[in-house]
């Protein structure tokens, strides 16, 4: 009998060429060999089927993040970039220049993806976790996947072409679950742009399933979320001007207004800086540090149901890989949310002392690009906790990634990411206590108001 590995490999080497084949329904752009047609400008794109590109192989693009929706979201993108790829070569017309914007309606970059739960073992397998829940961290990074995808397609011409754009993750607004989403259920993510500025663009989603419960639409929407991208000149690396948006409907209208007055919000909160507020703060931290110091001068006598910032800290380390990187070559966004959002429901876990239950994200910041080969070291804390609720204690987490460059003996803030989560109630009823945390310096008080004062800026909007 022939050894295993021999037989394989003889088997393999019979493998007929592998080519490619793109499915047509998800391409925005019409195919040079007769495929479907781009959807005109006031129709939206078929959905996009989660679990499409698990059985299959794709081809292997440089700078190209897998997972059962990016490798979706990459075909559907597919054509777009074959043709501008394959415009300077041919000969064909350039992308339009940045003086021809034309304004598009949010229909246009319209793009749902949905993922058959109930129906689709394989897919199902990928988001479960070991409680049998959703994966939110795998959700998260499909969220920023499929922004980006919209961007392109807001950012594309007719014909599926487009300047040669960078088109990155700014920041994440606040993102919360409002219902909780079942790994058994199908589910859909539906988004669109809803703002534009010169450069940048704001993306809402939606998250939706349907159960008996929901029998209203709008009580099947679990979860939405906000992503504003920016867009940059490949070549120059400065901000590129993008298509202005046209709101046509009712609700397009509203939901550009709702992103418009958060894009002043945010303007005015960077402009914000009077020495009353100063002298508040002086007096904010001093409450904040008293007991804070009694843990660290008097440990013998500090509250047993506090603890200390410091003693909630985790974190790790990794090499950022080019299996990692997107289409331009840096590391996938989606990628590193998710692995902040699992360090973060690692901590949680360990704080807590049972499984926790996500309840938002309260804000996400991408201060610079994570390129390959980054030394990224992600520092993740419990900044503080919300006790007045005894059903349903909330626990506030900062994660921190810092890419740090060993030979320059370098290390910058790359990512700020901030969560909140809570127990699950069967746990409180076994008589579970969430202890208080408390800063021990004064960094750490000003980290925890900083937060607390965003947050109630988020309530209050």
């Amino acid at each position: 009998m022939a050894p295993l590995h021999r037989t394989l490999s003889n088997r393999l080497l019979k493998l007929p060429p592998f080519r490619p084949s793109w499915p047509h329904a998800a391409r925005f752009s019409a195919a040079a060999d007769g495929g479907a047609p781009v959807p005109p400008p006031s129709e939206s794109s078929p959905p996009i089927d989660a679990g499409s590109s698990i059985r299959k192989p794709i081809s292997l693009w440089p700078g190209m993040y897998f997972s059962p929706v990016t490798n979706a979201l990459w075909e559907a993108r597919s054509k777009m970039f074959e043709e501008v790829d394959g415009a300077g070569a041919s000969g064909k017309a350039a992308p339009p220049p940045a003086s021809e914007l034309v304004p598009r309606s949010p229909a246009r970059s319209r793009t749902s993806i949905f993922y058959k739960f109930s129906s689709d073992y394989v897919l199902r397998e990928q988001y479960r976790n070991p409680w049998n829940k959703i994966r939110m961290g795998k959700l998260v990074e499909d969220l920023d996947a499929l922004a980006g995808t919209i961007c392109y397609k807001h950012c594309s011409s007719d014909d599926g072409t487009t300047r040669p754009l960078l088109l990155v993750t700014a920041s994440v607004d606040r993102m919360v679950l409002k219902r909780p989403i079942h790994i058994d259920t199908d589910l859909q993510i539906e988004g669109a742009v809803t703002w534009v500025g010169r450069s940048s663009m704001e993306i809402q989603l939606e998250v939706t399933q349907s159960t008996e419960e929901t029998q209203d639409s709008s009580d099947s929407v679990a979860l939405t979320a906000n992503f504003t991208f920016v867009a940059r000149d490949s070549r120059t690396g400065k901000s590129a001007p993008v298509n202005p948006i046209s709101p046509e409907t009712e609700r397009e209208r509203l939901l550009w207004e709702e992103a418009e007055n958060r894009n002043k919000m945010r303007k005015k909160k960077r402009e914000e800086s009077n020495k009353d507020g100063k002298v508040e703060d002086s007096s904010r931290l001093q409450a904040l540090l008293a007991e804070g110091r009694v843990f660290c001068d008097m440990p013998a006598l500090a509250d047993r149901d506090s603890i200390l910032i410091r003693d909630t800290c985790f974190e790790n380390s990794l090499i950022c890989q080019p299996q990692q990187r997107n289409i331009h070559g840096r590391i996938f966004g989606g990628f590193l949310m998710r692995r902040a959002f699992e360090l973060a429901f690692s901590s949680t876990y360990a704080f807590a002392g049972a499984a926790p239950r996500f309840i938002e994200v309260d804000h996400v910041d991408f201060l610079r690009p994570v390129d390959v080969g980054n030394f990224l070291r992600l520092k993740c804390c419990v900044l503080y906790t919300e006790l007045d609720n005894p059903d349903e204690p909330l626990i506030n987490v900062e994660v921190v990634a810092h890419v740090m460059r060993p030979e320059l003996r370098s290390s910058e803030v790359s990512n700020k990411f901030y969560f909140t989560f809570t127990v699950r109630p069967e746990a409180l009823n076994d008589g579970l206590r969430i202890r208080k945390v408390v800063p021990s310096t004064e960094e750490e008080a000003r980290r925890v108001l900083e937060r607390m004062d965003a947050e109630s800026c988020q309530t209050s909007s």
